[in-house]
């Protein structure tokens, strides 16, 4: 099958699917590069090598930029971080393991809104992008479902000087509030993802040993240390991969009933 029928049959199924469905369970995907996708990009360009694990599911949705229901297919950011390349994620991969440890769980929504090189900073109250995440948030529950958990997997640009690490612990633990606040979900799960890589290894470090803190209520932390990389920053492809069953693995043995 050539690439331009495959993509337009695809592009078929997606509207017609998602007329048909809307998704159950909801997760909120933010952070940066590594969340939004970069497995099969070098040079900027994206290899479009799709892993069985990210392939299509007609119990897979994704918010669109537009804030429409689609049946998901990577890369999932595409229309959300719309200034990089982006590639393979962990959303597809998470959402297949949920549901093959689960196949009553429900049909999944997936919400992108990672942005890549973005600080901390850039994500508090009031900014853009936090605008955005609440934004899309909302827009998710108009047809019904409910949000189960925030994926997020950040930091990275918060390793590029001592200030911006230092004070990462206050930061991230308003955001966290914060957007807890602004959901009205004062115990919304979320799952964060302690970074594989940064810009410098002893503020990396620092970054690192706020996020395996994990002394939040409802927070879990999955560990991307020692994943294999793209490149010296983003992981690859077979990481998104493991990083996705890692983040459903916790997400299933941690908060296995649904929050109300």
């Amino acid at each position: 099958m050539s690439l331009t029928i495959f993509l337009a049959f695809l592009l078929a199924f997606s509207v017609v699917q998602s007329q048909e469905l809307s998704p159950t369970k909801i997760f909120l995907l933010a952070g940066q590069s590594n969340m939004a996708g970069r497995g099969g990009v070098n040079n900027d360009t994206w290899n479009m090598i799709i892993p069985p694990e990210s392939t299509p599911s007609p119990f897979i949705l994704r918010l669109s930029s537009n804030l429409t229901w689609v049946v998901a297919h990577e890369p999932l950011h595409r229309d959300i971080d719309t200034a990089k390349v982006c590639g393979v994620g962990p959303g597809m991969p998470f959402a297949h393991e949920v549901l093959a440890n689960d196949p009553n769980f429900g049909v999944i929504g997936l919400v992108p809104c990672a942005i890549g090189g973005t600080n901390i900073t850039q994500w508090a109250k009031g900014s853009q992008y936090y605008k955005q995440l609440v934004d899309r948030a909302g827009a998710s529950l108009r047809t019904g479902g409910k949000i189960e958990a925030l994926l997020w997997y950040q930091g990275e640009s918060d390793t590029e000087n001592q200030t911006d690490a230092n004070m990462y612990k206050e930061r991230l633990y308003n955001f966290f509030t914060n957007i807890r606040s602004d959901l009205n979900c004062p115990i919304l799960p979320i799952i964060q993802v302690a970074l594989a890589s940064g810009y410098n290894s002893t503020l990396e470090e620092i970054v690192r040993a706020v996020q395996l803190e994990n002394d939040l209520p409802n927070l879990q932390t999955v560990d991307a240390k020692g994943l294999p990389l793209e490149d010296k920053l983003h992981l690859s492809t077979p990481a998104q991969v493991q990083l996705g069953k890692m983040l459903a693995d916790a997400f299933l043995n941690n908060f296995p009933k649904p929050i109300q």
